[in-house]
């Protein structure tokens, strides 16, 4: 049985005897070696590390296993968080075991429903702010301000610490780091908490080299790659869709100390690579993890060697956060039949070409 993260890597971990080991089985995700986009672009392998598989469908549960630890220890009552999403899903599924008080504020009509369904049944009060994530954040900072409250965003050091616990099982896995990571950015945590982590384990000569990491925006939602805020972000990948990252000036450490990169990528790449891991992968994620992939597929383009090379897209959610992209993307429609036999075998004939 996994342990969680607190309990398999505290070795690496800020934890001392008085640490609560705070745990929904999160960790342990599968990393998928890829059967079609990896041998169409040349890699040596591509994997797929599938962090909808954590406890409430993304990778947030690593960290946030940390960040309740601390308010925990420090006998906070109570935790707060700005998301788009998958934030709130797990600080309120986290709060509600441990017995603490979520609040969580949203920016409104831009959370997907998969994602609020979450916060909703875990019993989270939620606000709805009528404006984007930064101003949901801003908001947030000014009440951890003036409120006796434990704030679990990113900002928050031991969720990064929490998070770089995935580093140490690509590591655990493959036997070594890859030559390069891909990760979509939003705020940009999860690309400096990799960061960290493949560093630790190379420190403790657990790894023999360190990866390029490469991160993707979306285009519509690209601060960090433009240089500047961008006051109206607009993307289909929800969980990225952050005009003014908390962890921007790290990302941009994180790029160059590794020699790697911060670009971005349409909304279109987005959804082709989203279909196309459903459909010649078997893997099904929400788009914003789509976009490591997307942005792998054009590092081509951008003057980079992908052919011979070892390389992890990290897929951050779970497709069924956002079962409306899927509905509005997917482009399957349903077929009627007759509850009969003979009727269905009608339908599904076959003759030289398949079904038809």
């Amino acid at each position: 049985m996994f342990s969680g993260v607190i309990g398999r890597y505290k070795d690496f971990l800020p934890v001392s005897g008085s640490t609560p080991e705070v745990t929904l089985g999160e960790g342990g995700t599968p990393l998928v070696r890829s059967r079609s986009i990896g041998p169409m672009l040349g890699c040596e392998g591509l994997y797929f590390k599938l962090e909808g598989c954590n406890p409430t469908g993304s990778f947030k549960d690593r960290g946030m296993a940390m960040a309740i630890a601390r308010a925990l220890e420090t006998g906070r009552e109570r935790v707060i968080c700005a998301s788009t999403g998958n934030t709130s899903a797990s600080a309120a599924a986290y709060g509600s075991r441990y017995g603490l008080e979520t609040l969580v504020l949203v920016p409104a009509g831009e959370v997907a429903l998969g994602k609020l369904a979450q916060a909703m049944a875990y019993g989270a009060r939620i606000l709805a702010v009528g404006g984007n994530f930064d101003d949901a954040f801003r908001t947030v900072m000014g009440l951890v301000d003036i409120l006796d409250i434990e704030l679990v965003n990113s900002l928050n050091p031991y969720r990064i610490q929490g998070q770089k616990t995935a580093a140490f099982e690509v590591v655990d896995d493959l036997g070594d780091a890859p030559d390069m990571l891909c990760v979509p950015v939003g705020n940009a945590g999860n690309i400096t908490s990799y960061w960290l982590g493949f560093n630790e384990y190379a420190k403790a000569g657990l790894s023999r080299k360190l990866p390029r990491m490469m991160g993707f925006q979306a285009s519509g939602s690209a601060p960090i790659a433009l240089g500047r805020r961008v006051d109206n972000p607009e993307t289909v990948a929800t969980a990225i869709r952050i005009g003014n990252p908390a962890n921007w000036e790290s990302a941009n450490r994180v790029r160059d100390e590794s020699g790697g990169m911060i670009d971005m990528v349409a909304d279109e790449e987005i959804l082709s690579a989203y279909l196309r891991l459903a459909r010649e992968e078997g893997v099904f994620c929400e788009p914003a993890s789509a976009a490591s992939v997307a942005g792998l597929m054009r590092l081509p383009d951008l003057g980079v060697e992908v052919k011979g090379k070892t390389a992890v897209c990290v897929l951050t959610g779970n497709g069924l956060k956002d079962p409306g992209t899927a509905e509005s993307r997917a482009l399957v429609e349903m077929e009627y039949v007759a509850p009969d036999l003979e009727a269905v075998a009608s339908m599904l004939s076959v003759d030289a070409g398949g079904w038809r």
